[in-house]
């Protein structure tokens, strides 16, 4: 079993049926007023690179919640690659914490970290992959419909979070229909590992370009911003880019019941409407409330085995 949670390519399906179910526990728990006190004592550093809303306050609740403390950690009173390693960092928290989260914009920067760690530490955001996301998304779908009987449809960039959702359905041998422009399609680090997957789980994962095509007839339908933390300078261009690939009520005319999704923050307007982010088919609030119980159950896997 591995020891850190940087990608759910990383883990076996059994693994996150488990954590999910978990999930759902602790979000029924939630709702009825509980916080199991799995984590007393527990201490968990958290690590940002990047602006956050969601995985900070969800790693911070959570962890408290739990029973545990979180404490915060800004590049600038850390300096990794300037004041310190990343070695030197991850083998000092090593002494010091039970667990680290760290988002960061490179993704061999948390590898590095999680190779000279002996904590787990867990991905919550590279330019890569965000595993956390992935996991709040199945809890989500979860609550709608087996996972397994769903079609996901997701358009718009090739980005972090798709790259996790392509390779989630690929361990769990779920069907994905992604469209995306041939310029920015998802990683093919991420399309190779997950096609050796699909072998074995029987996963449908479906590339192209046209928006109509795969959201026709799914279950759920998925976007994301076009403009990601880091690529402001490309913001226009990206809009002209990306402009077919609107999330609105004409594009969801095509699937009669499909829910929407977005890992949020959303650009109304931009990526998807208004009217459908805030209409009676989105669930976009319930993917944001998952996070707190997806991370927590990820952190109870890794923290009290």
């Amino acid at each position: 079993m591995p020891k850190d949670f940087l990608s759910v390519a990383d883990w076996s399906a059994d693994d996150l049926w488990s954590m999910a179910d978990r999930a759902a526990g602790l979000r029924q728990a939630h709702r009825e007023g509980k916080r199991p006190r799995t984590l007393e004592g527990r201490t968990l550093a958290m690590y940002f690179e990047k602006p956050s809303l969601r995985t900070h306050v969800t790693f911070e609740a959570g962890i408290a919640q739990l029973g545990g403390h979180g404490i915060l950690l800004k590049p600038e009173q850390i300096g990794i690659g300037t004041r310190e390693s990343p070695a030197d960092v991850a083998r000092a928290l090593s002494r010091w914490v039970d667990c680290l989260m760290a988002r960061t914009f490179s993704h061999e920067l948390i590898e590095e970290l999680a190779g000279d760690a002996s904590i787990p530490v867990i991905n919550g955001l590279t330019d890569l992959l965000h595993p956390c996301q992935a996991m709040a998304d199945l809890v989500t779908i979860a609550e709608v419909m087996k996972p397994s009987d769903a079609t996901i449809a997701y358009i718009g960039d090739g980005n972090n979070v798709v790259n996790s959702l392509i390779l989630l359905a690929a361990v769990l041998g779920l069907r994905l229909n992604v469209a995306t422009p041939e310029t920015h399609r998802p990683s093919l680090r991420v399309l190779e590992r997950a096609r050796v997957l699909a072998e074995t789980s029987g996963a449908q994962i479906e590339l192209g370009e046209d928006p109509v095509e795969a959201v026709s007839g799914v279950d759920f339908v998925y976007t994301d911003t076009w403009t990601s933390m880091g690529q402001e300078d490309e913001a226009a261009s990206r809009r002209e880019i990306f402009r077919a690939y609107q999330v609105n009520e004409d594009l969801l005319g095509h699937s009669a019941d499909a829910r929407v999704m977005h890992c949020l923050p959303a650009h109304r307007g931009e990526e998807v409407t208004a009217e459908v982010l805030e209409g009676p088919r989105s669930v976009v609030f319930d993917q944001a409330e998952n996070r707190l119980h997806a991370q927590n159950a990820i952190l109870e896997h890794l923290l009290t085995r």
